[in-house]
């Protein structure tokens, strides 16, 4: 088998359980918290954390200006196989070929750069190239074998994950902030969650008593009652289904 079927197969696995992998990445936080130390400044901590969470809600906002516009059939959540009813080479897509995997680097970069570890961030990003260099051959297979010449003008000038440009072609669609709300309000609070814990975990690991944080027991309320308000939304009412999307 050629390196390039090995990858493509390779690919289709790790598309499969794209869902659960990443968070075997949550293992290599144990000595991360081992070695934790904050800084010397309260008023530079808390800026820090700040600019931590900015910046997964930033891979959040990416994602949903990539949804909002997204019409059915494309830029979904499948796992067993491979789908796209059309081509999408507008929005998000006239920056980068793979959008939804930009706005998910950022998204898994914020709970690690909390923890103040170069390394960690390094093995992130190695881990993150080879995880999502597979799947993308993978997909771009398909994309290349179903849309043909139409796939290969497009990608030939749109770069796959870093913007070289931001010019923005207007999606056909108008944009839906309630397809975006109904597609990722599962992220906005796993990510607030995940960062509230470890804000708790590293207070503990360096005080060793339990430190009732303020403003993060505050952020994470908000962010469950927004998560059960749109749970109740999606499960019991129509309120966010957008036809054709």
């Amino acid at each position: 088998m050629r390196l390039n079927q090995e990858m493509q197969a390779q690919g289709r696995w790790l598309f499969r359980w794209r869902s659960y992998l990443p968070l075997l990445f949550l293992l290599l936080f144990l000595p991360a918290l081992g070695t934790y130390q904050p800084f010397v400044s309260p008023l530079v901590n808390r800026a820090w954390e700040a600019v931590c969470l900015s910046i997964g809600l930033f891979g959040v906002v990416i994602r949903c200006l990539v949804i909002g516009f997204a019409p059915e059939g494309t830029s979904g959540r499948n796992t067993k196989e491979q789908l796209a009813s059309t081509l999408n080479v507008k929005g998000m897509y006239t920056l980068v070929r793979n959008p939804l995997y930009l706005g998910n680097f950022f998204i898994g970069a914020a709970p690690l750069l909390l923890l103040h570890t170069w390394w960690l961030c390094v093995i992130y990003v190695l881990a993150f190239i080879l995880y999502y260099e597979r799947i993308i051959i993978t997909e771009e297979a398909f994309l290349s074998q179903k849309f043909g010449d139409d796939y290969e003008q497009w990608s030939l000038q749109t770069p796959a994950l870093i913007p070289r440009h931001f010019r923005w072609q207007q999606p056909d669609l108008p944009f839906s902030w309630k397809h975006s709300l109904r597609r990722e309000y599962h992220g906005v609070f796993g990510l607030i969650a995940i960062m509230t814990i470890l804000k708790f975990v590293c207070d503990f690991c360096v005080q060793y008593s339990i430190i009732i944080n303020p403003v993060w027991t505050a952020i994470f309320a908000i962010g469950a009652v927004f998560y059960v308000f749109v749970r109740c939304l999606v499960k019991c009412t129509s309120v966010l289904h957008v036809a054709g999307r």
